[in-house]
Order: C-alpha cells, then sequence, then structure tokens
C-alpha cells in the first residue's frame, strides 16, 4: 500500500495567489483580481480586548514539536526517586521558588519576564492528533477529521483570525515556519480544515539559517528589475485610461485599485523585506545562535515587525522533541542549548525595542513525557534511557502583551503525571491566544457548507495576565 500523498502548501506573494496566477497578473490578470475576491470578505463585527488583557499585535507561537520532557525543563522534581527525577538538577531563576533545569541558564536569568504554566493537560499522547489540538485550541478531534490533514480538520489560530479579521494588504495573517510537519502525510491543525483553502497560511519550508536561504516567489523573476516593473506599470495605466472611454462602470475602476495594489506588493513588499534575514546585523544573528531554530526565531520577529499577527516558529523537523532514546543526552547536547539561547534572544530583544509589550510569546508542545524513565515499560516504545509519550500534564511557558513575569499557572503532582491544582486545556490555551489579538474567542465561524460554530471553547487564562498564580 503506497503512503498517502503529502499535503503540501504553498507560497505566495498574497498568501498563495501570486503562485497560482504568476507574473501574468501585471497585465491586469490573476493577482488583482483576486486582490478583489478578497476585498469582499468583511469581518462579521468588531473585536474588543476582554478586561484586564492587554491588545497584542502579534502572536509569536514558538512550536515543540514533538512534546518535550517537562520534568527535565520547568516542572522538574528534585525529591521524586530517580527513576522519575532523571539525571537534571534544578537551578534558581530571578524568581524566588520558582526552579528551572540547569541546562536553561539563560532562561533562568530572564523569569520575570515569563510565566510557566506546569498544569497544561489532555487526553491523547499521539503527535497527530495532540498537535492537532494545540495548534487550534481545541479539546476533541472534529467530526471527520483523523491523524492526517484533511478539510475536515479545526483551522489554525492564523486562519480562525484570516477569516475573523481579513485583510488586503499583501500581508498574511499567519506565517509558519521553517518546516511543514509530516509523516508521509501532513500532520492536522497547521491549516484553514474545514473553512477552506483561502484561509490556510503561508508556510515556509526553508531554513533560515541556510546562507543560501531566500523565498523565490517573494523576489522579481529573474531578468525583472524594478525599474522595468515600473514601466510596466505606467504601460498598464495608459491600457487603462484608453479603456476607460469605452466603460467607465464601477467595477472597471474598483479592478485598477487592485492593479495598483498588486504593483505595490510586488515593488515595495514589507514581507520581502522581512524575509531578507541577511541584512540583519551579524551581532543580532549571532545572539540568536547560528543555527535553524534561533534563526528562525529571529525571522519570526521579522515577520512580526512587518504586519504579520500570528507566526509559528517550529523547534526543527517533525516530532524533533520525541525523546524515546537518550532523554537526557539529546536534552542536554542538541535541544536545550538553542532553545536557551534563542528563546531567551527573542526575549531579550523584543524587551529591548518595547515589541514585547505588544506582543504574546507563547511556547508549548504537543504533551510532556512519561514520569517514569524508560516510558511504558513492556510496550515497544520502552526505552531504559528514554521517556515516552505523556498527555497527563505538561507545561506552556507566555510572556509579553501583558502576561505577568515571574510567576508559575498550576501545578502537577509529586512525579508529574497530572495536575494537582488549576488544570488547564488546549482550548485555555487557545482561548487566551485570540483574548490578547482582540478577537472574542466564542465568535461564530462557519465552515465551508455554511454550518455555524464557536471559534473556541475554552476559557481566558485569566491568571496570567493579573498575577493570580494557583500553588
Amino acid at each position: 500500500m503506497s503512503s498517502p500523498r503529502i499535503h503540501r502548501h504553498t507560497l505566495g506573494l498574497s498568501r498563495r495567489e501570486l503562485l497560482q496566477v504568476g507574473y501574468s497578473g501585471l497585465f491586469g490578470l490573476g493577482l488583482p483580481t483576486l486582490l478583489a475576491q478578497q476585498a469582499c470578505a468583511k469581518a462579521t463585527s468588531s473585536e474588543t480586548t476582554r478586561p484586564g488583557v492587554k491588545r497584542a499585535r502579534s502572536v509569536i507561537l514558538i512550536f515543540l514539536t514533538g512534546a518535550p520532557s517537562h520534568l527535565d525543563m520547568f516542572d522538574l522534581k528534585p525529591e521524586a526517586a530517580a527513576e522519575v527525577r532523571g539525571s537534571f538538577q534544578p537551578i534558581a531563576t530571578r524568581t524566588p521558588g520558582m526552579d528551572v533545569c540547569e541546562h536553561l541558564p539563560r532562561l533562568a536569568a530572564l523569569s520575570d519576564k515569563y510565566a510557566v504554566i506546569r498544569s497544561m493537560t489532555h487526553g491523547l499522547p499521539s503527535h497527530e492528533h495532540a498537535t492537532h489540538m494545540l495548534l487550534t485550541g481545541i479539546n476533541k478531534m472534529p467530526v471527520g477529521s483523523t491523524h492526517m490533514a484533511s478539510r475536515s480538520d479545526w483551522p489554525c489560530y492564523a486562519s480562525t483570525l484570516d477569516y475573523l479579521r481579513p485583510r488586503h494588504d499583501g500581508i498574511p495573517n499567519g506565517v509558519m515556519l521553517p518546516t511543514y510537519l509530516n509523516n508521509g502525510y501532513g500532520f492536522s491543525g497547521q491549516d484553514a480544515g474545514f473553512l477552506g483553502a483561502r484561509y490556510d497560511p503561508w508556510h515556509i519550508k526553508q531554513d533560515p539559517n541556510d546562507p543560501k536561504f531566500r523565498i523565490e516567489n517573494l523576489s522579481l523573476p529573474v531578468g525583472m528589475t524594478v525599474d522595468a516593473l515600473a514601466q510596466r506599470r505606467e504601460l498598464l495605466a495608459r491600457f487603462n485610461a484608453q479603456s476607460e472611454g469605452i466603460d467607465r462602470a464601477r467595477p472597471v475602476a474598483e479592478f485598477n485599485s487592485y492593479q495598483d495594489q498588486a504593483m505595490t506588493i510586488l515593488t515595495a513588499s514589507a514581507i520581502g523585506r522581512a524575509f531578507a534575514i541577511d541584512q540583519e546585523p551579524a551581532a543580532v544573528r549571532d545572539s540568536y545562535g547560528r543555527h535553524q531554530f534561533g534563526q528562525s526565531l529571529l525571522l519570526a520577529r521579522r515577520l512580526m515587525e512587518a504586519g504579520v499577527p500570528i507566526v509559528q516558529a517550529n523547534m526543527g523537523s517533525m516530532n524533533n522533541w520525541d525523546t524515546h532514546n537518550s532523554n537526557f543526552t539529546q536534552l542536554k547536547d542538541r535541544l536545550l542549548p538553542p532553545l536557551d539561547q534563542g528563546v531567551s534572544a527573542l526575549l531579550e530583544d523584543l524587551g529591548s525595542s518595547g515589541l514585547l509589550e505588544e506582543t504574546l510569546v507563547v511556547m508549548v508542545g504537543e504533551f510532556g513525557r512519561t514520569p517514569k524513565i524508560g516510558g511504558n515499560v513492556g510496550t515497544p516504545s520502552y526505552v531504559p534511557d528514554g521517556r515516552d509519550h505523556w498527555a497527563g500534564v505538561f507545561f506552556a511557558l507566555l510572556a509579553g502583551a501583558g502576561v505577568r513575569g515571574g510567576q508559575v499557572l498550576g501545578s502537577s503532582d509529586n512525579i508529574a503525571a497530572f495536575p494537582a491544582s488549576s488544570p488547564f486545556y488546549p482550548a485555555d490555551l487557545g482561548a487566551t491566544i485570540f483574548a490578547s489579538l482582540g478577537i472574542d474567542p466564542h465568535r461564530i465561524i462557519k465552515d465551508r457548507l455554511g454550518r455555524p460554530m464557536s471559534a473556541n471553547e475554552g476559557e481566558l487564562i485569566a491568571q496570567l495576565f493579573s498575577g493570580a498564580a494557583s500553588a
């Protein structure tokens, strides 16, 4: 039996459309038409920020694909038995009583900038299903969805935002990078699902740390200069002027405005400039780390500055944090150093520029790892030095946009197996993301058949903003 075809996403200048229409759109075909079609979509109502929640301009979602070990990062249990606590030691942070792993020294020094939730939970310890839940903010699978991406899936945050708050300036509402999570098939939760392909976010599938990193479709075609494009624009204007004598109807005037917009996107694209990561000062690039994860976070910051409201940066390819084997060696040598460097650089960078106040940073995986080292004894996943899948409890880290740093919300039991207080679910995290962006999480969205449903069923995690931490 052959593997299912990978669900591939394309990158376009205005979402996917540039790839669909090509540069022939410059003579009044394709891209202007699509822009005009987009303009027909309007938000159904205005949004207001929830009381006590600071309105965020952007969300940077750092997704630790594969599920990191909460026990070995932000919820250590030094008093537990050796087969539970592992070999890592806790270290003090800037916040009294808030310890983290010894291999996260930079983040330890910045604990006043972020809050940690130690009681995230759900009931599906499979990568595909849990990824779907965490990237869309749902607690149960939609009817018709499976472990593979389909148009029965719930839409990701960026797609819901695009549906509720469409824009027409060529800047996407969401970008995911630097990989599309797939296992021979696309993981659910990465696109617009039942809303339809028109609301899919951009997917960047190149490594920003590669010296040859370049988003081809945000550059002019080979041999086409900005001057030549301007000449083509002048020719187009003359053509339009002649056609006005034939038909002065309003649709023609509106169509011309979309031609102008299409040309502006091509010649002066803020998005195009954002992807020019090689223009960033070398010292800044070094501070994030010359590795895929660090440069992905730097690119996320640049895209946010260019106006993209939701940027998701995956740490590595699919299941990068799936430490069934050599859990402690992989964390110490391969995973924690770039995370510590990249995330701390992002928080410092946003903080020094003042952008942290208007940017919600969320770091989370799809679940945690088994409390007992070796995972589930007697199962095919058992490896003596690894940790298996565990959805009973895991962590999330949030910063910026009014989140009060230096606090821990919720707690796990004495072996970090289940919440001991204040359980929070994927839908609650989703409600918090939407509320931070000024969107009522319970807004009604409709699928392609016009069936209405609530965008989110969770509750805002208000303690993040009020500082009413739970022990």
